[in-house]
Formats: C-alpha cells, structure tokens, sequence
C-alpha cells in the first residue's frame, strides 16, 4: 500500500457553539472561541488516499486530479467562508475542526477515482491537529 498526500490551504471563521446549550454553558466549554462575532483560522488540510501503484501509470491517483477533486468539493465551499453560516456540510453541527474533518471527509469519500480515502489531516493552529480515517 502507497499513500500519497495533497496538501491545501484555506482561510476560514467559525463561532464554537452549540444551541441546545445556555450562554454560560457555551462560555464555560468553548472560552473565547465563544465570541458572538466568530474567530479565524488559516488551515492546512491534507488529503490521502492510499493503494497499488497503476503499473501503467506509476500513479496511485493523479495529484493534478485529486487537487482538483478537494478544490471543487471542499475548497470552493470552505474558503473565506464562516463556517457556522455558509457551509452546507456543516448545517447543525459544532463547527469543530473535528467535526470539520468527518464532513470533508464525507465530501470526498465517493469522489476518490483510484485508490481509496485514507484520512483527512486538518491543522487549525500550530498546536492543533486532527486526523479522521472514516468509520
């Protein structure tokens, strides 16, 4: 098995928060990333997939379609965008970089052309780093 990984950047706002939740509740588990007018973030994202060298090709997918795979399915719909408000995939959920991983990932499980979706790497800080490999 050979991963290979794409790496692309976006920018991006979200407010941590959670409605079922009261204001104090909210301040008490999510701290500034509370805050009533949103934060941001500059993301690194990392896109692998996984399996056999196409002998013909010496590709496991080729990284010019994958790119253009994460920058229509994910890209286009994340970047300087808020999170909360404008992002389909994140409608009723805590806008977690967790939760932001496992909808990426869903956006692009079934889009994969060769090989298989491995996991999707998310760095929201330099502190911060999640990784979701599907269920």
């Amino acid at each position: 098995m050979v991963y290979v990984t794409r790496r692309e950047v976006f920018s991006a706002s979200h407010r941590l928060h959670n409605d079922s939740l009261s204001d104090d509740e909210n301040k008490e588990i999510f701290g500034k990333c509370n805050s009533p007018n949103s934060h941001g973030h500059n993301y690194i994202l990392e896109v692998v997939v996984g399996g056999e060298i196409n002998p013909k090709t010496g590709y496991v997918i080729d990284l010019k379609k994958l790119k253009s795979i994460i920058i229509e399915n994910v890209i286009k719909k994340v970047d300087h965008r808020n999170l909360n408000t404008d992002v389909d995939f994140l409608q009723g959920v805590v806008t977690t970089t967790e939760n932001l991983a496992v909808g990426i990932w869903k956006q692009l499980v079934d889009k994969i052309p060769s090989g298989k979706l491995y996991s999707i790497k998310i760095k929201e800080t330099e502190n911060n780093y999640i990784e979701y490999r599907g269920k």
